[in-house]
């Protein structure tokens, strides 16, 4: 399967569009990393567990985005975008959203 952020695919032409594919997940952050990000934010630096959170939520995000799409029997997905929302009364929710068009390449 293809993923690309682009509207085509170089060198192939789209010969069928399938629709939108959207992919969603829904993540906690637990306490653990919730202090382990306030001490970053109060020492400065990067937190490496809010990273790795995001990065986790994003390719899952995509994965799911991809199975829809294979559902519909395309081969790729054109035009990706994500986005990240915080959700949640403490804002302790991460929300990611993968979105394209699922195609089939010649």
């Amino acid at each position: 399967m293809i993923v690309t952020t682009t509207p085509s695919v170089e060198g192939r032409k789209i010969r069928e569009y399938k629709g939108i594919v959207f992919g969603e997940i829904v993540s906690g952050v637990n306490f653990i990393k919730d202090f382990a990000a306030g001490l970053t934010n109060f020492f400065g630096g990067r937190s490496g567990s809010y990273e790795g959170e995001l990065i986790e939520a994003r390719d899952q995000a995509i994965m799911e985005m991809v199975r829809r799409a294979e559902s519909l029997g395309a081969n790729a997905v054109v035009g990706v975008d994500v986005d990240y929302e915080v959700l949640g009364q403490g804002g302790n929710m991460l929300m990611v959203t993968a979105s394209g068009t699922a195609v089939v390449l010649e």
